[in-house]
Protein backbone atom coordinates (compact mmCIF):
# COMPACT_ATOMS: atom_id res chain seq x y z
CA UNK A 1 0.00 0.00 0.00
CA UNK A 2 1.19 3.50 -0.81
CA UNK A 3 2.42 5.34 2.26
CA UNK A 4 3.33 8.78 0.90
CA UNK A 5 1.31 11.44 -0.94
CA UNK A 6 1.41 15.16 -1.65
CA UNK A 7 -1.19 17.66 -0.46
CA UNK A 8 -1.79 21.38 -0.24
CA UNK A 9 -2.44 23.14 3.05
CA UNK A 10 -5.82 24.87 3.14
CA UNK A 11 -5.53 26.26 6.66
CA UNK A 12 -6.32 25.57 10.29
CA UNK A 13 -9.68 24.98 11.91
CA UNK A 14 -11.22 23.68 15.12
CA UNK A 15 -13.16 20.46 15.64
CA UNK A 16 -14.59 18.75 18.69
CA UNK A 17 -13.14 15.37 19.66
CA UNK A 18 -14.63 13.71 22.74
CA UNK A 19 -16.27 17.03 23.74
CA UNK A 20 -12.92 18.83 23.58
CA UNK A 21 -11.98 21.52 21.07
CA UNK A 22 -8.94 20.46 19.04
CA UNK A 23 -6.94 22.58 16.63
CA UNK A 24 -6.53 20.84 13.28
CA UNK A 25 -4.95 21.44 9.88
CA UNK A 26 -7.04 20.81 6.77
CA UNK A 27 -5.07 19.49 3.80
CA UNK A 28 -6.43 19.04 0.28
CA UNK A 29 -5.09 15.81 -1.23
CA UNK A 30 -6.46 15.18 -4.73
CA UNK A 31 -5.70 11.74 -6.22
CA UNK A 32 -2.18 11.23 -7.53
CA UNK A 33 -1.75 9.43 -10.86
CA UNK A 34 0.68 6.57 -11.42
CA UNK A 35 2.91 7.89 -14.23
CA UNK A 36 5.59 5.20 -14.30
CA UNK A 37 6.25 1.86 -12.60
CA UNK A 38 9.89 1.24 -11.76
CA UNK A 39 11.05 -2.35 -11.27
CA UNK A 40 14.17 -3.94 -9.87
CA UNK A 41 14.98 -5.63 -13.19
CA UNK A 42 15.02 -2.38 -15.19
CA UNK A 43 15.66 0.43 -12.70
CA UNK A 44 17.34 -1.43 -9.85
CA UNK A 45 14.52 -0.87 -7.36
CA UNK A 46 10.75 -1.16 -7.08
CA UNK A 47 8.80 2.10 -6.87
CA UNK A 48 5.92 4.08 -8.30
CA UNK A 49 6.38 7.45 -9.95
CA UNK A 50 3.34 9.61 -9.19
CA UNK A 51 2.09 12.87 -10.66
CA UNK A 52 0.37 15.55 -8.59
CA UNK A 53 -1.63 18.63 -9.67
CA UNK A 54 -2.78 18.19 -13.27
CA UNK A 55 -1.84 21.12 -15.57
CA UNK A 56 -1.57 21.99 -19.25
CA UNK A 57 1.48 20.89 -21.24
CA UNK A 58 2.63 24.51 -21.52
CA UNK A 59 3.14 24.68 -17.74
CA UNK A 60 6.05 22.20 -17.78
CA UNK A 61 9.20 21.80 -19.85
CA UNK A 62 9.00 19.95 -23.17
CA UNK A 63 11.04 16.93 -21.96
CA UNK A 64 8.74 16.54 -18.94
CA UNK A 65 5.63 16.90 -21.11
CA UNK A 66 7.08 14.24 -23.42
CA UNK A 67 7.56 11.92 -20.46
CA UNK A 68 3.86 12.15 -19.61
CA UNK A 69 2.83 11.74 -23.26
CA UNK A 70 5.02 8.66 -23.63
CA UNK A 71 3.29 7.01 -20.68
CA UNK A 72 -0.18 8.05 -21.86
CA UNK A 73 -1.21 10.08 -18.81
CA UNK A 74 -2.16 13.72 -18.29
CA UNK A 75 0.56 16.25 -17.52
CA UNK A 76 1.10 17.07 -13.83
CA UNK A 77 2.99 19.87 -12.14
CA UNK A 78 4.89 17.66 -9.67
CA UNK A 79 6.54 14.25 -9.96
CA UNK A 80 7.62 12.13 -7.00
CA UNK A 81 8.33 8.53 -6.15
CA UNK A 82 7.07 6.20 -3.45
CA UNK A 83 8.06 2.71 -2.42
CA UNK A 84 5.32 0.06 -2.29
CA UNK A 85 5.23 -3.53 -1.14
CA UNK A 86 4.30 -4.95 -4.55
CA UNK A 87 4.45 -2.91 -7.76
CA UNK A 88 2.52 -5.66 -9.57
CA UNK A 89 -0.64 -4.45 -7.80
CA UNK A 90 -0.54 -1.17 -9.77
CA UNK A 91 -0.64 -0.10 -13.40
CA UNK A 92 0.04 3.19 -15.17
CA UNK A 93 -2.95 5.54 -14.89
CA UNK A 94 -4.15 4.27 -11.50
CA UNK A 95 -5.30 6.87 -8.99
CA UNK A 96 -4.03 6.88 -5.39
CA UNK A 97 -6.01 9.21 -3.16
CA UNK A 98 -6.63 10.25 0.40
CA UNK A 99 -8.29 6.90 1.08
CA UNK A 100 -4.76 5.62 1.74
CA UNK A 101 -5.10 7.14 5.21
CA UNK A 102 -7.59 6.21 7.92
CA UNK A 103 -8.73 7.88 11.13
CA UNK A 104 -6.25 7.29 13.91
CA UNK A 105 -3.21 6.89 11.63
CA UNK A 106 -0.02 8.73 12.52
CA UNK A 107 1.39 10.90 9.73
CA UNK A 108 4.72 12.69 9.23
CA UNK A 109 4.26 16.03 7.46
CA UNK A 110 7.17 17.77 5.70
CA UNK A 111 7.21 21.15 3.99
CA UNK A 112 8.77 24.61 3.95
CA UNK A 113 8.10 26.72 7.02
CA UNK A 114 6.58 30.21 6.81
CA UNK A 115 9.15 32.67 5.44
CA UNK A 116 9.93 35.69 7.64
CA UNK A 117 12.33 37.51 5.32
CA UNK A 118 15.47 39.27 6.57
CA UNK A 119 15.30 39.76 10.34
CA UNK A 120 17.52 41.16 13.06
CA UNK A 121 18.91 39.33 16.06
CA UNK A 122 16.05 40.32 18.40
CA UNK A 123 13.40 38.55 16.33
CA UNK A 124 15.61 35.87 14.82
CA UNK A 125 17.51 34.78 17.94
CA UNK A 126 15.44 36.32 20.74
CA UNK A 127 18.17 38.76 21.86
CA UNK A 128 16.99 41.07 24.64
CA UNK A 129 18.38 44.22 23.01
CA UNK A 130 19.52 47.37 24.79
CA UNK A 131 17.76 50.08 26.83
CA UNK A 132 14.76 51.81 25.25
CA UNK A 133 15.30 55.09 27.11
CA UNK A 134 16.30 58.35 25.40
CA UNK A 135 20.00 58.77 24.84
CA UNK A 136 20.74 55.10 24.41
CA UNK A 137 22.35 54.30 21.09
CA UNK A 138 22.02 50.55 21.53
CA UNK A 139 18.49 49.23 20.99
CA UNK A 140 18.18 46.24 18.67
CA UNK A 141 21.75 45.85 17.43
CA UNK A 142 23.71 42.59 17.77
CA UNK A 143 26.55 44.14 19.75
CA UNK A 144 30.20 43.14 19.54
CA UNK A 145 30.88 40.26 17.18
CA UNK A 146 34.65 40.50 16.65
CA UNK A 147 37.59 38.67 18.24
CA UNK A 148 40.20 41.47 18.63
CA UNK A 149 43.46 41.00 16.72
CA UNK A 150 43.64 37.21 16.93
CA UNK A 151 41.99 35.51 15.06
CA UNK A 152 40.72 38.81 13.63
CA UNK A 153 37.52 37.42 12.15
CA UNK A 154 33.97 36.51 13.12
CA UNK A 155 33.74 32.95 14.41
CA UNK A 156 31.52 30.62 12.35
CA UNK A 157 28.11 29.98 13.85
CA UNK A 158 27.75 33.44 15.41
CA UNK A 159 24.09 34.44 15.77
CA UNK A 160 23.67 37.28 13.30
CA UNK A 161 20.90 39.02 11.35
CA UNK A 162 19.81 37.14 8.26
CA UNK A 163 17.15 35.20 6.42
CA UNK A 164 14.56 33.69 8.76
CA UNK A 165 12.11 30.90 8.04
CA UNK A 166 11.42 29.09 4.76
CA UNK A 167 13.29 25.98 5.87
CA UNK A 168 12.35 22.42 5.04
CA UNK A 169 11.05 20.98 8.30
CA UNK A 170 9.17 17.84 9.31
CA UNK A 171 6.48 17.50 11.98
CA UNK A 172 6.24 13.88 13.07
CA UNK A 173 3.38 11.78 14.36
CA UNK A 174 0.32 13.96 13.69
CA UNK A 175 -2.88 11.99 14.21
CA UNK A 176 -5.49 11.77 11.46
CA UNK A 177 -8.76 13.15 12.84
CA UNK A 178 -10.90 12.80 9.72
CA UNK A 179 -10.67 11.57 6.14
CA UNK A 180 -13.12 13.03 3.59
CA UNK A 181 -12.75 10.96 0.40
CA UNK A 182 -15.56 12.83 -1.40
CA UNK A 183 -13.83 16.20 -1.11
CA UNK A 184 -10.26 14.81 -0.97
CA UNK A 185 -9.61 16.36 2.43
CA UNK A 186 -7.35 15.13 5.21
CA UNK A 187 -7.77 16.61 8.70
CA UNK A 188 -4.74 16.32 11.02
CA UNK A 189 -4.50 17.21 14.69
CA UNK A 190 -2.05 20.05 15.28
CA UNK A 191 -0.11 22.46 13.10
CA UNK A 192 1.87 21.76 9.94
CA UNK A 193 4.70 23.74 8.30
CA UNK A 194 4.07 26.68 6.01
CA UNK A 195 1.36 29.17 5.16
CA UNK A 196 -1.90 28.51 3.34
CA UNK A 197 -1.26 26.92 -0.03
CA UNK A 198 2.04 25.29 0.99
CA UNK A 199 2.81 21.98 -0.70
CA UNK A 200 3.20 19.25 1.93
CA UNK A 201 4.60 15.73 1.86
CA UNK A 202 2.43 13.28 3.81
CA UNK A 203 3.95 10.02 4.98
CA UNK A 204 2.14 7.32 6.95
CA UNK A 205 4.13 5.97 9.89
CA UNK A 206 4.55 2.26 10.40
CA UNK A 207 2.69 0.84 13.41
Amino acid sequence: MARRLLGRKIGMAQVFVDDRAVGVTVIETPPCTVVQIKTKDIDGYDALQLGYDEVKDSKVSRPVAGHFKKNGVATHRHLFEIRVDNVADYKVGDQIGVGTFAEGDKVDVAGFSHGQGFQGVVKRWNFSGGPDSHGSKFHRRPGSVGCHVEPGRIIKGRKMPGHMGHRHVTVRGLRVVKVDTERNLLVLKGATPGARGTLLELGKRNG
